[in-house]
């Protein structure tokens, strides 16, 4: 009788494993695509001849896959979102993507890539938005094959999310740079808020086309409190630099315009505007409160404020990693990519999202 109870106990484990296996391997969206810069780039530049990549020690220091390409000392924010939509795994990126593994989605970005082709251009090869999605228009057709159907193919995508997180280096490293582009002086904030936008519709549209339903629009964070900029324009290492930052409000204002306009338009599909920027002011406004100590500097760097020259080879970064809002001169480390991306799934404030957090939109 006790081996029969203790063969029943057996057994009940076992299906309980069963379930909370099956449980775990089914995310709220079938799949979750990626497209945007170094701030999520997982590996898609490692094999470019660019400067812009991270695939060497410390990058990575705390992922538990080390160098990888991300440009932290951990997760980035869409591994947070992976994670918070239920996958066992993280995204892989498009240059390692193969066979089924493309139906748990792709990962399309590169770092130093912008809306506009010659954005990043003086950091070598990288693959811009309009890229970036080829390469997704070239998935879709392997999920059609792999589907065997068209409508089939066009049904799974619609529940998939597609998430757009790109125009911080259209900024950085085009607009803001004079000495190798020419567009701050064609341009005002506004006309070039516009002209990035209408190129940064086109590509929706182009995504649309090829079945995307389910959008998320990342808005371009405070640029001008990162410290590369503090390091170069501040003269107290902490005040930000205002002339950037408005230029990024006047672009997220667009992109909110965008996801109204497309909400009004297109009744199939669902948009949502990310609020990067407001979730990152919050956590400088407001450090303690996440457990940040240091909100101006780079915790692996060089020069004033870590943030003159970013992360080098081999070099010995910060100890106290989680209490850095900046792994580097450009991108926040791990714990702030935590926070940003948890408030980027599951909206903490209103003003995180809007209309959608990212968890609704993969329930819609």
């Amino acid at each position: 009788m006790a081996r029969m109870c203790c063969l029943m106990v057996v057994v009940m484990m076992m299906v309980a494993m069963t379930m909370m296996n099956i449980a775990k391997s089914e995310p709220i969206a079938p799949c979750y695509f990626i497209f945007g810069d170094s701030l999520v780039d997982n590996g898609n530049n490692n094999q470019l001849q660019s400067l812009a990549r991270a695939n060497y020690f410390p990058y990575g220091i705390d992922f538990a896959f080390g160098p990888t390409g991300r440009f932290s000392n951990g997760k980035t924010t869409v591994d947070v979102i992976a994670e918070l939509l239920g996958f066992d795994d993280y995204i892989t990126p498009y240059a390692a993507a193969r066979g089924q593994d493309i139906l748990r989605g792709v990962n399309y970005a590169s770092a130093a890539a912008g809306i506009r082709e010659e954005t990043g251009r003086q950091l070598g090869g990288r693959i811009t938005f309009a890229g970036q999605v080829a390469n997704h228009v070239n998935t879709v057709s392997q999920v059609v094959n792999i589907l065997g159907d068209q409508n089939e193919a066009s049904n799974y995508l619609s529940k998939c999310i597609y998430s757009i997180g790109l125009g911080s280096n259209d900024y950085l490293n085009n607009y803001f740079m004079p000495t190798f582009y020419s567009t701050g002086n064609q341009f005002s904030p506004e006309s070039y808020a516009d002209d990035l936008v209408a190129r940064y519709t086109e590509q929706l549209r182009i995504l649309y086309t090829n079945g995307a339903r389910k959008f998320a629009l990342i808005g371009v964070g405070a640029i001008g409190c990162s410290p590369n900029e503090l390091a170069q324009n501040s003269r107290d290492g902490r005040t930000c630099d205002e002339r950037i930052n408005s230029a990024n409000r006047i672009f997220n204002n667009k992109l909110i315009s965008i996801v109204d306009a497309f909400n009004q338009n297109t009744p199939d599909a669902k948009f949502t505007y990310i609020n990067a920027y407001g979730i990152f002011q919050d956590i400088v406004t407001n450090p303690a409160r996440y457990g940040f100590r240091v909100t101006n500097a780079g915790c692996c760097g060089v020069g004033r404020n870590n943030g003159q020259i970013t992360c080098l080879p081999g070099q010995a970064p910060c100890l106290n990693r989680n209490e850095y809002v900046f792994w580097d001169a450009f991108h926040p480390g791990e714990a702030a990519n935590v926070v940003i991306g948890t408030r980027s799934f599951r909206r903490e404030a209103a003003s995180d999202a809007h209309p959608y957090d990212i968890q609704q939109l993969a329930t819609l």
